[in-house]
């Protein structure tokens, strides 16, 4: 993603790519690593992001590290981004824990609206499709460990 992202002008390689490609890659069967939820899961923090820094007036809000400090307003947007993200995806039973990451770089400014949340909205995009192309691949060749540990048993 970095590479990408050098080419584009777009910071890509975000932190929420961690915690994401790792439920991709290392627990691909788990609910979490569902296309369903790996895609809603950043679409909900975004929107919870993007409405938390609207409501609580921090558009053009410094981001965090500029400040060197949190505000009373930074805190709770983050909060509630937070909270709202994981109530949704409770409710849409669409379960992705990296998406509480999602809300909070948007709502500390890290992933601010413009290029900053482009280059990571793209970077999850691009990670979770390769993720599911892996998938496919991997069960067309049948090189799928968890079939070959149930085919041994």
């Amino acid at each position: 993603m970095g590479a990408i992202g050098q080419g584009t002008g777009w910071i890509m390689l975000t932190p929420t790519l961690g915690p994401t490609a790792y439920v991709l890659l290392v627990h691909p069967e788990s609910e979490a690593a569902r296309l369903r939820n790996s895609s809603l899961g950043p679409l909900v923090a975004t929107a919870g992001g993007l409405a938390c820094l609207a409501v609580f007036g921090l558009w053009q809000h410094p981001f965090v590290v500029e400040q060197k400090h949190d505000t009373w307003s930074l805190i709770g947007a983050q909060a509630l981004a937070a909270g709202l993200t994981l109530l949704v995806l409770e409710l849409i039973e669409a379960q992705h824990p990296p998406a509480a990451a999602t809300a909070l770089l948007i709502t500390a400014g890290i992933a601010r609206p413009g290029p900053p949340l482009y280059g990571m909205l793209v970077g999850l995009l691009l990670l979770i499709a390769g993720a599911a192309l892996i998938a496919w691949i991997t069960r067309r060749t049948g090189t799928d460990t968890t079939r070959e540990a149930e085919g041994e048993q």
